[in-house]
């Protein structure tokens, strides 16, 4: 980042990056970091901060908390960056949550507004389909068009369809939970590498996720958006968008559409971005990142020292 030429891209993780703690190493060095999130426990009523640093693990898993104690992570991490002089980057994305996470740090969506939104987001995805009765799983090894047509073929008169494009021959899958099972087998058949369930509770962008669309577009539609201040590539057709009503239908079918992630990082390469940096807990997107586009630096802003690391090297 030491190059007056370099464009950065910030993206932002999803959910399955959570951890009890994931905060307190980030926290002890930016105070910004406890203020986001005793913000954010403010819109959501409950102690946001506590849940993160202390659990229990399993209610910081249920999707309604998860949602916001991520968004609330990816902002905090933001703000950290931002307040420790770093740099703007030019153009922002998300993977799945991590859009909302996105659009907040854009300036097209008011943080607390995204926080309530999110947790609404999580309860109208886990009611859509009961526990226990959606799945999903990760294909490693398998070509999308292979995933695509094993899915197809397996579905029957249930759901199955293949919704995270996250790298290549790495492909997730969901849908209800025996149509997945059939398509998991139907994967292994065709030669993947692996095939592994997720542990999740809800099958997310899928078509199962329809109805908890249609309860999204009506909380969205009293929701005040603006045009975002850094463009936001969405997940759904990786474009750009700064109406606000378009962007809120993006926000809608993201939920029941696929995430096209290795689209988005190649999307970030032909806008001209020399470096991506991950902006929340964990590495996961830097690993899929370096799986799409080996030679594009990608970092990740997991902790102090990393935080350190890229504002010592602008």
């Amino acid at each position: 980042m030491s190059d007056n030429d370099t464009k950065l891209a910030f993206v932002f993780p999803g959910q399955g990056s959570q951890s009890v703690g994931m905060m307190d190493d980030l926290a002890s060095a930016s105070p910004v970091v406890e203020q986001t999130f005793r913000e954010a426990g403010d819109a959501l009523g409950a102690d946001l901060w506590d849940l993160v640093r202390n659990g229990p693990e399993d209610t910081l898993n249920r999707t309604d908390y998860t949602q916001p104690a991520m968004l609330a992570a990816g902002v905090a991490t933001w703000r950290a960056w931002r307040s420790e002089g770093g740099a703007e980057p030019t153009v922002l994305a998300g993977h799945s949550l991590g859009e909302y996470t996105a659009l907040v740090c854009a300036g097209a969506l008011g943080f607390q507004d995204a926080v309530r939104l999110v947790a609404q987001r999580g309860r109208f995805m886990q009611e859509a389909v009961p526990a226990g009765q959606g799945a999903m799983a990760a294909v490693l090894g398998l070509n999308d068009q292979a995933v695509i047509d094993a899915c197809a073929a397996a579905a029957g008169d249930e759901v199955v369809s293949a919704v995270n494009f996250n790298a290549p021959g790495q492909v997730v899958i969901a849908g209800a939970r025996a149509a997945v099972e059939r398509a998991m087998a139907a994967c292994e058949s065709a030669g993947a590498k692996k095939v592994m369930p997720l542990p999740v509770s809800v099958p997310s962008h899928c078509a199962l996720m329809k109805p908890a669309a249609e309860r999204l577009a009506e909380v969205l539609a009293d929701i005040p958006l603006e045009a975002p201040a850094i463009p936001v590539v969405h997940n759904v057709d990786v474009q750009t968008a700064s109406d606000p009503n378009a962007i809120r239908e993006r926000l809608i079918a993201q939920l029941h559409n696929p995430v096209r992630w290795v689209e988005t990082i190649h999307a970030l390469v032909d806008q001209g971005v020399t470096q991506v940096v991950e902006c929340g807990p964990g590495k996961v997107l830097a690993g899929l990142n370096r799986r799409i586009q080996r030679r594009l630096p990608v970092v990740a802003l997991a902790d102090a020292k990393s935080l350190e690391k890229a504002k010592a090297s602008q």
